[in-house]
């Protein structure tokens, strides 16, 4: 990973040439960033990941050869501190639930500008989890509908959550980030971070998106 006053690392993965050079032109022009490399299948952004080692990989999902929910899935397994940031056109809850598992740590739809791509690349290399507002919905009713077709299921119930940890997990699954949150609780954003940090070492997870997608599954969050 690059050293705080280093250039982000990233690479572009992107079967539509024309947007990859968009990308790579708008990042190139931050000088916080350095566009290390560009792919256009999942086949070759893995083989480009082993010889640059990227801190970020902006990847699109749907892609000849090799989806980029499969080259997430295997740059994670060769580069785990390797953040991967989908950033597609595919508003699926399918697609999303199985980049979160592969090891996404955010999932946007190419409805936001390209000039907001730069700050999105800031936020997932400082550790946040980013989420579409439209697919953070999507996401919660997927499992919602999941947790009902398991209601005779038996559960073993999951850790226990503080008050304050499941109203911060609540605006985490709306797709708030920690300044929001803080403001929204009237706490500060590093009581947040504590609060996520909490959550997550709580459920043996590591990702936000990951706790959320946890919390639904185990009804810890009251989804109507």
């Amino acid at each position: 990973m690059a050293d705080n006053d280093d250039p982000i690392r990233v690479l572009v993965v992107d079967d539509h040439a024309p947007f990859r050079r968009g990308l790579e032109m708008v990042l190139d022009g931050e000088p916080d960033i350095d566009v290390v490399g560009e792919a256009s299948d999942g086949h070759e952004a893995i083989e480009r990941a082993e010889k640059t080692t990227p801190d970020v990989v902006l990847m699109d999902v749907r892609m000849p050869k090799r989806s980029g929910i499969e080259a997430t899935r295997a740059i994670k397994d060769t580069l785990p501190s390797t953040k991967i940031l989908m950033l597609t056109i595919s508003d699926e809850e399918a697609d999303l639930y199985e980049a979160i598992k592969a090891g996404a740590s955010g999932y946007l739809l190419k409805e936001i500008s390209i000039e907001e791509v730069a700050d999105a690349v800031r936020q997932v290399h400082a550790g946040q989890s980013l989420i579409s507002p439209s697919m953070a919905s999507k996401l919660l009713n997927e499992f919602a509908s999941m947790v009902k077709t398991r209601d005779e299921r038996t559960q073993v119930p999951g850790p226990r959550l503080t008050d304050r940890e499941l109203e911060v997990l609540k605006l985490v699954a709306k797709g708030m980030n920690n300044r929001d949150i803080g403001t929204e609780l009237f706490i500060s954003e590093n009581t947040v971070k504590n609060h996520v940090r909490n959550i997550l070492e709580k459920l043996h997870l590591h990702s936000r998106m990951e706790a959320v997608v946890y919390a639904v599954r185990e009804k810890l969050l009251d989804i109507k």
